[in-house]
């Protein structure tokens, strides 16, 4: 039995499939049939997870025609081709991290990066990997560093961005200086082109290359009768246009391709053909593996953190440090630096780091062999580039003073040790998470901040930026790859504005003309997508415009491949009949995600207290779209976002619910966020951890969003058996241990386990917690402290969660053990209700309230007393740490969240880390 006949597939659905690109018009049943019947992957073509994919972590929204997981190459050559015979468009999407929108498009998706995400061979001897696209940067270097390996190109966010994407957006990081982009490490592709067919892409001779060439042949041949053509006629066109720059991914990479047919015709050296992909954001041809150079993992790194009075000053001494030969070279201004002393995380970093008087730093970081080797590279910089510096190595000798410059550090310090390293790199990378918490309408958006310039200049330029922004009456963050001349700049700009809209084109359109005047490019890392394609023509001329039309038309003759992106042409081609309307080329100004049609409508009324976010709509519309939360363990650390680890489904990351959320309030989704389908759909598998509200860049508080949307259900439709059942475990737990061991044997009768399945819906695989019939509450009542007040440096009182008290007491006492053999004087306070944990994560926030305030006013008094409140369970800690304050409001509350701790987290704040010494007893309290 075929797919088709086994989901009832009609054998017209072919003739249906057709595609209208303006309209959006496409039978998509018979679209998923037809696919259903080609392709092992799955084809996913619901509204859910086509808005899931119409975001990246970019300002824009575009929602695709479908997605597809394929399994294999043969699968994307059937997707392509199929989509091909119907002029359907196709997008190959990573992890979705992408900045200017090129990951966005009204085309059939391919996620690589459940499936296709294999690292399929390393070759540690020649230093090379071969993988597939969906390879997450950050696993792979994982397993690279069992050989002492690594995959050079290090972008911001490669612990959750994929190698094809990499490749797709020549892709490069903090290290550039050392590393250069991802181009450089391309050896071999195989790919599938725009017809289906599937080729591969290496180092040709130039005598292959014309081999190869037949303009009248088929697509592959057209291919290199192209790129023979530019070899043979083009070459001095693109050398002089192309700006010099270690970071330009504007337009193609021509200018590489031509570097390389240079040495070839000259020296016999080949040409990489696979490298012209690298930068192509998906428009040529669709990666589906890559073989890849590796690089060694340095043996030890130096790192010094230089002062500036001001921003110029530190970019105007760029240069000067260039010539000490760095690997990294990375600044933060004054506006970042006075948004990180606000923040609770970043606060003291900054206070205890810098010197007074610091407007601006720069962070450089050297490579080298050996640990003395470090320390002479950096105590030779920071003898040469600074006024007031204690180092921890003499300059080599023979070392030069004060290399002629404008401008030197006022203060400089450095650091060898990891630990020390990590907490200067903590510094530099509190950048984006404090721009990208604001909860305003007014954001820092991505559509201009990847400019890159001469080193030399970038005092200059930034000087002439500020103008840009002064005419236009907003500010931008300045920070990032200085080294490489590569500011990450982010104006203040709110798109919901029309005004708003026409300001942020107008400083593009402004600082494309600084880019041209100062021979930089627009883009130095992230790409042109939709925030850039439009300015490479103001970039390289006209002439190079009609070779990327050229270089497109040869690869995607009938612009399929991401359509728009990199090149496309103007409206008047599209009305002529010249080219289909999808090759025209994107406007920065459309398909935003926050546009002047925006309209949001929560349709509930908050329960809990949004004021720190700028209202519940402020929280909703703060993800964007970095994807933090796809990350591993391994390759992120934190605990973000669980349940994706265990799914490896978009819609159990946070970024998946939290665009699902916003997408619903602004009527891109069909369901009312608050009926039983979305909460099925979208929340019921979020655990309330609150991992993202600690390890998400953004701040998103995805367990508090659920509360108030499954709250607002509950007014609306009433609670399930099974929600009342579990937002009153606490209950539950308390008439269980009074009943035991008779409530652990009517547990263990037959059928419990069918009867708990079919009212609460756990399943019969799973058993209940048993009960024990002393409470932990109860045996430390019997037993007492061990440690008498007057003998204690510390005062704790212990709060029992749940399971502690009831199920689990060893627990509780063995906390108890650890805080008394540390000093502590710990009672159990007998007048407190449950912490409300279990109501609150279901939604039931009239009664986590009523909890919350029975404890605040019972312990708030002993607080102000000078006690402490340590909670055994991490989740209840929580929930006296920051849902308390969503809850209630006042000095008591944010009394008792101030004094509240984990047992971990109070041992360590109060320094109680000697070794502890005791003998745990055998017998219970």
């Amino acid at each position: 039995m075929t797919k088709r006949e086994r989901v009832g597939a009609d054998p017209a659905a072919d003739d249906r499939a057709e595609y209208d690109y303006a309209g959006d018009a496409v039978a998509r049943p018979a679209l998923v049939t037809d696919l259903e019947d080609r392709v092992e992957g799955e084809i996913r073509f619901d509204d859910y997870s086509r808005e899931l994919y119409a975001t990246d972590a970019s300002i824009y929204e575009v929602t695709p025609v479908g997605v597809v997981f394929p399994r294999s190459t043969a699968d994307v050559a059937s997707v392509i081709s199929y989509c091909a015979e119907r002029s359907i468009p196709v997008l190959p999407r990573g992890g979705g991290t992408s900045l200017a929108g090129q990951a966005v498009n009204e085309a059939v998706v391919l996620d690589f990066t459940r499936y296709m995400d294999a690292v399929l061979h390393v070759d540690a001897d020649a230093r090379r990997a071969r993988a597939q696209p969906g390879a997450v940067l950050g696993e792979l270097n994982a397993e690279l560093a069992e050989h002492g390996l690594k995959f050079a190109p290090d972008p911001a966010w490669g612990d959750r961005s994929a190698l094809g994407g990499a490749i797709g957006n020549n892709s490069t990081g903090a290290h550039s200086l050392q590393y250069g982009k991802t181009d450089a490490y391309v050896e071999e592709v195989e790919a599938v082109l725009a017809d289906g067919t599937v080729t591969r892409f290496g180092a040709v001779t130039p005598e292959e290359l014309r081999e190869r060439a037949d303009p009248d042949g088929d697509l592959e041949a057209r291919i290199y009768a192209e790129l023979a053509r530019i070899v043979d006629e083009e070459r001095e066109t693109v050398t002089a246009a192309f700006p010099e720059l270690k970071r330009n991914v504007s337009g193609y990479n021509l200018d590489a391709f031509v570097a390389e047919a240079e040495a070839a015709l000259a020296d016999g050296e080949t040409i990489n053909v696979a490298r012209l992909l690298a930068g192509s954001e998906g428009t040529l041809a669709v990666v589906t593996e890559a073989t890849v150079a590796l690089e060694p993992v340095p043996e030890t790194k130096g790192l010094a953190l230089l002062s500036y009075e001001s921003l110029l000053d530190a970019l105007a001494d760029v240069a000067p440090i260039l010539e000490h030969d760095p690997a990294a070279v990375e600044v933060l201004d004054d506006v970042l630096l006075g948004l990180a002393t606000e923040t609770e995380e970043f606060g003291e970093l900054v206070e205890t780091v810098l010197p007074e008087g610091t407007d601006s730093v720069l962070l450089v970081e050297f490579y080298a062999d050996d640990d003395a080797e470090g320390r002479r590279k950096v105590a030779d910089l920071l003898a040469d580039r600074t006024d007031d510096t204690e180092t921890m190595a003499d300059p080599a000798e023979g070392a030069e003073a004060a290399t002629p410059g404008p401008v030197r550090a006022f203060h400089g310090q450095e650091a060898h040790d990891e630990a020390e390293r990590d907490r200067f790199w903590k510094l530099r990378k509190s950048g984006m998470p404090i721009l990208l918490s604001r909860t305003t309408d007014a954001k820092h958006g991505s559509f201009i901040e990847d400019t890159a310039i001469p080193p030399e200049h970038l005092a200059d330029f930034v000087a002439d930026f500020q103008e840009v922004l002064d005419e236009q009456d907003t500010y931008a963050s300045f920070y990032a790859h200085a080294g490489p001349g590569c500011l990450h700049i982010r104006p203040l700009i709110n798109t919901k504005d029309p005004a708003g809209v026409e300001r942020m084109e107008a400083i593009a359109d402004a600082v494309t003309d600084l880019v041209v005047e100062y021979d930089g490019s627009v883009s130095g890392e992230h790409g042109d997508g939709r925030a850039r394609t439009q300015w490479n023509e103001k970039l390289y001329g006209p002439e190079v415009r009609e070779l990327f039309r050229d270089i497109k038309h040869a690869f995607d003759p009938d612009w399929l491949l991401n359509p728009g992106q990199v090149v496309g042409v103007g409206p008047e081609a599209v009305e002529r009949g010249e080219a289909p309307e999808r090759a025209r080329t994107v406007d920065m100004t459309e398909n935003l995600r926050f546009d002047p049609e925006y309209a949001f409508d929560a349709g509930l009324d908050p329960a809990l207290n949004w004021d720190d976010d700028n209202g519940f709509q402020g929280m909703v519309e703060l993800c964007h779209g970095c994807g933090g939360c796809r990350g591993g363990q391994d390759t992120v650390g934190g605990v973000m976002c669980p349940t994706y680890r265990a799914a490896d489904e978009e819609i159990t990351a946070t970024r998946g619910r939290a665009n699902a959320l916003r997408q619903a309030m602004s009527g891109d989704l069909p369901d009312d966020p608050t009926d039983e389908q979305f909460l099925s759909e979208v929340l019921d598998l979020c655990i309330g951890c609150k991992g993202c509200a600690r390890d998400c860049p953004s701040e998103v508080d995805m367990a508090k969003l659920k509360a108030e949307v499954e709250h607002a259900h509950h007014r609306e439709a009433g609670a399930s058996l099974r929600e009342r059942v579990f937002a009153n475990v606490d209950r539950v737990s308390a008439l269980g241990s009074a009943t035991a061991p008779l409530s652990n044997w009517v547990q263990r009768l037959p059928g419990a386990d069918r009867l708990g399945e079919k009212l609460l819906g756990v399943a019969r695989e799973r058993s209940l917690p048993t009960f024990e019939r002393e409470s932990f509450a109860e045996r430390f009542a019997s037993r007492g402290p061990a440690v008498p007040a007057e003998d204690a440096d510390h005062r704790v009182l212990l709060f029992p969660d749940t399971y502690t008290n009831y199920s689990h007491p060893e627990a509780g006492e063995a906390a108890v053990r650890v805080l008394e053999a540390a000093g502590v004087h710990v009672r159990v306070p007998d007048d407190l209700a449950p912490s409300g944990r279990a109501a609150h994560s279901k939604g039931f926030l009239d009664v986590s309230r009523e909890r919350a305030r029975t404890n605040v006013d019972a312990l708030a008094p002993r607080v102000r007393e000078g006690w402490d409140v340590v909670v055994a369970e991490p989740s209840d800690a929580v929930m006296f740490q920051s849902d308390y304050l969503d809850l209630l409001s006042g000095a008591d509350a944010e009394a008792v969240a101030a004094n509240t701790y984990g047992v971990c987290e109070y041992l360590d704040r109060n320094r109680l880390d000697d070794e502890i010494a005791f003998d745990a007893p055998a017998e219970p309290l």
